[in-house]
């Protein structure tokens, strides 16, 4: 194997026997044979006649495409028998289409035994590419349509669908096999970031589902019941647990980035939601023991489980784990989680971690109403600066860089955030300027996109671009919906980002150069240079 798609890869070049996040060697190998038979699939549709317009009118097919490549996300999916069901769906769906003269290996290869895709040695992974740079650039393409299919999946899940975004992701897998200049290949990877903000808005727009979210202080504490615990980011996932836990006795909890389902009107309606237990994802193996209960992961980030708490993991969509029971969807996409309410119904309510209440629910047409007020507070000096401390968090020890950061920001700036990375300072208390929470925390990094939003709205208002604005990024990435939003944000034209602890590890020096010259983009250091360098004043 060889994967250093997400922040925590090995020495920062790349997992070589086996992941840190604990995938296997074997399993490894399996993703990258899936997403060399994808890319496969896509070469065959994108060069039949017609074959661009029309590379995305199989709506199965689609599905198919969307999952495959989520599952292969980091912490998603860790069950090798998953990953060769996929493979051989993935060649069942590229040999419907008729070949194509000079087609690439991708489009033919059918593989004899287990032992041949596990001995490939590099020859369908990204090593596969020889020009450093053109790997470098399609490795970012690549991950950023993994984070691109996490998000669709969601918007998806709840009827958004968008047939010019599913023509891209073919067009992008097709590229692997096909000559292009590095311009063309940087022009790639931006339209990536174009079309993931388009996926973003996507998303927003079918969350409203649930309502507009309120600012609203999350319970973290526990009932006396036995509980079901949900992480991960899909909603109606949540929704249809919260439907069938009705009258049963048990009672649901969120935990990591389903925090945000407490700050809509859809989810405010059941009592048997009671409360967010834990914090962020890279906590799971101290806090879950904790729960007593069992725990279904909707999407990312799986941890494996000790056999501590093995018995109690639940997976459903793109989430697989060898031992885990899988949940199914049906063909009307219901799901039925009769197994997992009969293992609540066995168990003990959870402990309490005294853990405080949180904040959240700042989302653009929240922070967008508050703007008059906000406008009035940096005309009269007392916001100077609004800092984006949005991302994934992450279990290694130097991550305690963003609650520092967080702690050391003078207390006339406004922090703006989505995703897990505010798990590293939403408890400091930090207070308020005249009414306006310090920390306004818009959700999931599937919420990325009211951050967006927030800032073309001020820069509107005050009538300036979003680079002159008083805002600064300070981010903090993980896997590769971190670098789908990163993109995203490239894509606007948004320079001088900082992000941390590592750059991708799939930057080559001259992709890296790029990024710099072009960008401003820089690496997190310490604090206190930091600070200077986003032009804080503390």
């Amino acid at each position: 194997m060889f994967c250093q798609q997400c922040e925590e890869t090995a020495r920062n070049i790349g997992c070589t026997a086996g992941g840190v996040c604990g995938k296997s060697n074997d399993t490894a190998c399996y993703q990258d044979a899936v997403n060399f038979a994808l890319s496969g699939i896509a070469y065959r549709k994108i060069h039949q006649p017609k074959g661009a317009k029309n590379a995305a009118d199989n709506v199965k097919e689609n599905k198919f495409i969307v999952e495959s490549l989520f599952a292969s996300l980091t912490n998603v999916n860790f069950d090798e028998d998953r990953f060769r069901n996929y493979l051989k769906e993935a060649i069942s769906i590229r040999d419907i289409y008729p070949k194509i003269p000079g087609e690439p290996a991708a489009c033919t290869w059918i593989p004899k035994s287990r032992e041949e895709i596990i001995n490939l040695d590099g020859g369908i992974g990204l090593l596969s590419i020889e020009d450093d740079n053109e790997r470098s650039l399609f490795s970012l393409l690549l991950f950023g349509l993994k984070g691109m299919s996490a998000y669709y999946s969601h918007a998806a899940a709840l009827g958004k669908t968008d047939h010019e975004v599913m023509c891209f992701i073919y067009k992008a897998l097709a590229s692997r096999f096909e000559k292009h200049t590095i311009e063309e290949r940087t022009a790639l990877v931006l339209e990536c970031g174009s079309v993931g903000m388009k996926v973003l808005a996507l998303l927003d727009g079918a969350n409203k589902h649930y309502g507009t979210t309120a600012i609203t202080k999350v319970k973290c504490g526990v009932g006396s019941k036995p509980g079901i615990l949900v992480t991960g980011h899909d909603l109606k996932d949540l929704e249809m647990l919260l439907e069938q836990t009705k009258g049963t006795g048990i009672d649901v909890y969120t935990h990591g980035e389903m925090l945000i389902s407490h700050a809509y009107p859809g989810f405010k309606k059941y009592d048997n939601l009671i409360a967010n237990y834990g914090t962020s994802w890279a906590n799971q193996k101290t806090e879950f023991p904790l729960f007593n209960g069992p725990i279904l992961f909707t999407t990312n980030c799986l941890v494996p489980p000790p056999k501590e708490y093995e018995n109690r993991i639940y997976t459903t969509g793109s989430v697989g784990f060898p031992h885990a029971v899988h949940i199914p969807e049906k063909a009307d996409g219901s799901k039925d989680f009769s197994q997992i309410i009969a293992c609540a119904k066995k168990c003990k309510p959870p402990v309490d971690m005294h853990i405080p209440d949180l904040l959240t629910g700042a989302g653009h047409d929240v922070v967008v109403a508050m703007a008059p007020k906000i406008l009035q507070l940096v005309k009269d000096g007392k916001i100077k600066r609004f800092v984006v401390m949005a991302g994934c968090d992450g279990r290694h020890k130097e991550r305690s860089y963003y609650t520092d950061f967080a702690k050391a920001l003078p207390k006339d700036t406004i922090i703006l955030t989505a995703g897990c990375a505010k798990y590293r300072y939403n408890r400091l208390d930090l207070g308020e300027i005249e009414g306006i929470p310090r920390v306004l925390d818009a959700g999931q990094c599937n919420d990325s996109y009211s951050l967006v939003v927030i800032a073309v709205e001020l820069a509107k208002a005050l009538n300036v671009g979003v680079n002159d604005l008083p805002l600064s990024f300070n981010i903090a990435w993980y896997e590769q919906k971190a670098i789908l939003v990163f993109l995203a944000l490239l894509s606007l034209g948004i320079k001088d980002i900082m992000i941390g602890p590592n750059l991708p590890a799939c930057l080559s020096p001259d992709v890296l150069n790029l990024l710099v010259t072009k960008f401003g983009v820089q690496k997190n250091s310490n604090v206190a240079d930091d600070m200077k360098k986003l032009h804080i004043t503390t």
